[in-house]
């Protein structure tokens, strides 16, 4: 049973910064692709980005693309979102997520708010 955890979601203001992490734990991380969700209110779930095991190959949505850039610590069983030029648009609940045995798991998500 794989366990995701997300944090460093807060308020900021528009064109600032912020850095998600998602703490992973039950499975072989260094062995799992892992990816990055958000969903605003009243919207659907959005692709954010995502990140092989190895980190060879990355890519993001076209919302967050040359913005978001996804990174992962395998020793620390983490996976990082780190969000440069933030827009109001951004904001929305972010989850992480990977997929094991056909199974995909969630975290519970961190709350992004960027204000104008």
């Amino acid at each position: 049973q794989v366990q995701l955890g997300e944090s460093g979601g807060g308020l900021v203001q528009a064109g600032g910064s912020l850095r998600l992490s998602c703490a992973a734990s039950g499975g072989m991380f260094s062995t799992l692709a892992m990816g990055w969700f958000r969903q605003a209110p009243g919207k659907e779930r959005e692709f954010v980005g995502g990140i092989t095991r190895g980190s060879i190959n990355t890519r993001y949505g076209d919302s967050v693309k040359g913005r978001f850039t996804i990174a992962r610590d395998n020793a620390r069983n983490t996976v990082y979102l780190q969000m440069n030029s933030l827009k109001p648009e951004d904001t929305a609940v972010y989850y992480c997520i990977t997929d094991v045995a056909g199974r995909r798991y969630w975290g519970q998500g961190t709350q992004v708010t960027v204000s104008s």
